[in-house]
């Protein structure tokens, strides 16, 4: 009797649909951002000028969000987070896997950094601010690290069967979702980031996880070519 064909391995749901609906709004957004739209900047201003008013009305909930932002969601704890993963991955002699992980965190780092220097955008300015940070505000780098480490921990999670459906999958999705979004509140907050610096890190770091996830199964389907 022969033995059932085992199932093919649980593909991330949809990536060309969510690299296009991620990209899309990101490549708009950062048009109207670099060309100072002022509808944009308006709405930006009228974020900030509230949260600000609010953070330096409570400073034990300011505290509070410094601490989330700077050490529970700050993007050097995402980037562990994907190194003991990767070195798991390594450990189980998953090799391009590993490597690719690595190279996509790297990755996106590396661009964002690229992107805060080539738009050139201004942080808010305040006269009595709560917090600081440093480099250009277009896109958030804690918003976009989030969203990448919880795109790729999701993707990977799918690849060894515990996707969509799995309690696992599910876990993983409502802590990243919860971090991803609460360390863009915390930098609005704070004073340190524009709303639109925090949605534009969301959709990179979506969008460069999708991307990644297509090349890298046109990669492997090459390599058992």
């Amino acid at each position: 009797m022969r033995s059932p064909t085992p199932p093919p391995p649980t593909r991330t749901p949809s990536a060309p649909a969510v690299a296009w609906w991620s990209g899309v709004p990101a490549g708009v957004l950062l048009v109207l951002v670099a060309v100072e739209w002022g509808p944009l900047a308006s709405f930006d201003r009228m974020v900030a000028d509230g949260l600000h008013a609010s953070a330096v009305r409570s400073p034990v909930f300011t505290r509070l969000n410094r601490v989330l932002s700077d050490w529970v969601w700050d993007p050097w704890a995402m980037r562990v987070l994907i190194a003991v993963v990767v070195a798991w991955l390594w450990w189980s002699r998953e090799r391009l896997l590993a490597l690719w992980t690595a190279a996509v965190a790297l990755v996106g780092a590396a661009f964002q950094h690229v992107l805060k220097a080539v738009v050139g955008r201004d942080r808010p300015q305040w006269a009595d601010p709560v917090d600081h940070a440093h480099f250009a505000a277009f896109p958030s780098g804690h918003a976009m690290t989030a969203a990448l480490t919880c795109g790729l921990l999701l993707w990977l999670l799918a690849l060894h069967g515990k996707g969509p459906g799995t309690r696992a999958w599910r876990a993983v999705l409502a802590v990243g979702v919860v971090s991803a979004v609460g360390v863009g509140l915390t930098r609005m907050y704070l004073g340190v980031h524009w709303a639109s610096d925090v949605v534009g890190g969301w959709l990179l770091g979506v969008c460069l996880v999708a991307v990644s996830v297509l090349a890298f199964e046109r990669t492997a389907g090459s390599r058992r070519g």
